[in-house]
């Protein structure tokens, strides 16, 4: 079985434990890596075209503005071929409730039917949101497997849950 972990994460000005702190690198880019050791799958890292504002609050306000416009933001680099991968690790920060917008192009960018998707996210507090039925709404043809959702701050120390979720009741799917 062929697997892709396809991440996008954000580093620098970050909401951490009711902070705004410098992430040198971002949360979910820390776990895709995690996982990556765990599963030998490639990784994609998923990049906006036009990166978004360095501040945070800024790039708030232009998620939250993407969002309302269901826009799909061209990506910098071009789209894997998935057509090989059996399973994709699809990994994004929890905003507004889902993942970037960015994560969306690329999966209707993909031919997802026939895969299986096993989402994971990093957030402070809000879980996966309603992102795990978003993802199932843009790729009916595809299997969404129950996701992770990782403490943003502790993502350094969750190699043991990202082990359990790996070691799941569907792991064998």
């Amino acid at each position: 079985m062929k697997s892709l972990i396809a991440y996008f994460s954000r580093k620098g000005d970050n909401h951490v434990n009711g902070e705004i702190v410098y992430l040198p690198v971002g949360n979910t880019e820390v776990a895709a890596k995690k996982l990556q050791a765990l599963t030998g799958a490639d990784l994609y890292e998923i990049r906006r075209a036009e990166p978004y504002p360095e501040d945070y609050r800024s790039c708030v306000q232009e998620s939250v503005k993407e969002l309302k416009a269901a826009s799909r933001p061209a990506l910098a680099d071009p789209l894997p071929d998935v057509s090989g991968c059996d399973r994709i690790y699809l990994g994004y920060p929890n905003w507004c409730g889902t993942m970037p917008m960015p994560v969306l192009t690329f999966l209707a960018g993909c031919d997802m039917a026939g895969k299986t998707i096993c989402p994971f996210c990093t957030n402070e507090g809000s879980g996966l949101g309603r992102s795990e039925e978003d993802i199932r709404a843009a790729c009916p043809g595809a299997k969404v497997l129950p996701g992770l959702a990782l403490r943003g701050a502790a993502v350094a120390r969750s190699d043991g849950e990202i082990q359990a979720w790996l070691a799941g009741p569907w792991a064998a799917e």
